[in-house]
């Protein structure tokens, strides 16, 4: 899979993608990373971005045609049309379930804003879709971006070692992740769960399923609504609502 980048900041992206989980996949060459310095494509010799906006009001915009000129470098040789992603606190929340989706298409290419935004008129010529992650406001579109990508290239086959290691993480299956636990087996006077010492898989699968259904009904009982229960599932649930 092929992600392009647009930003201010492309040493940000290095610096980050670069190491653990992500940047192994991307030298097995399983994902493709390009980071693209919108201010390479300015018309301005001082390789100026931004302006006032039109209309008055605090802070600088980003031109339009420095982007433009940016988004066409990538797509000049290509014969597929990539999804464009623009990172925005006005965008539709980004989730588990989202991910899953874009981590079907083979290339995309993430917009990152700065300053007051962007000039509309580039969010209505290339963008297809905005994203944001979460109700609240960054100094620009970069983190968000890594977390998108993060969260994408995790579902990719052959970035985690086992499809399982994402299987079984908070939010895939609509639950949160089970209690975990590792060396020693006693830490502070607290004990490792008998169940997992046991080497009984169905029972360790099943304290497993249970604890992912107590945690989330703890934690966020929210994402029960849309979860996919079991009659197991309802059983522990109205047991534990009893008591």
């Amino acid at each position: 899979m092929r992600f392009d980048v647009l930003t201010l900041f492309p040493e940000m992206f290095e610096a980050v993608l670069g190491e653990s989980i992500i940047g192994r996949a991307r030298s097995r060459n399983i994902i493709e990373l390009n980071f693209i310095n919108i201010r390479d494509f300015s018309e301005d010799k001082h390789r100026r971005v931004d302006d006032y906006p039109y209309g008055g009001g605090s802070g600088m915009v980003m031109q339009p045609m420095p982007i433009y000129n940016a988004y066409k470098s990538i797509i000049k040789d290509l014969s597929h049309k990539p999804k464009v992603i623009y990172l925005t606190p006005q965008g539709k929340v980004f989730t588990q379930s989202f991910a899953k989706e874009l981590a079907n298409e083979k290339h995309l290419i993430l917009l990152c804003g700065h300053y007051e935004g962007i000039d509309e008129r580039i969010i209505e010529e290339i963008v297809d879709i905005e994203i944001s992650i979460g109700d609240f406001v960054l100094t620009g579109g970069e983190i968000p971006a890594m977390a998108v990508i993060d969260a994408i290239c995790r579902l990719i086959p052959g970035v985690l070692g086992q499809e399982e290691s994402f299987r079984d993480e908070s939010h895939f299956s609509g639950l949160l992740e089970y209690p975990q636990y590792t060396r020693p087996p006693e830490f502070l006077g607290k004990k490792v769960p008998e169940v997992l010492l046991s080497g009984h898989h169905a029972n360790i699968q099943k304290w497993r399923r249970e604890q992912s259904v107590i945690r989330t009904y703890m934690k966020r009982p929210d994402l029960l609504e849309k979860a996919p229960l079991s009659d197991e599932d309802r059983k522990l649930l109205n047991n534990i609502k009893k008591d």
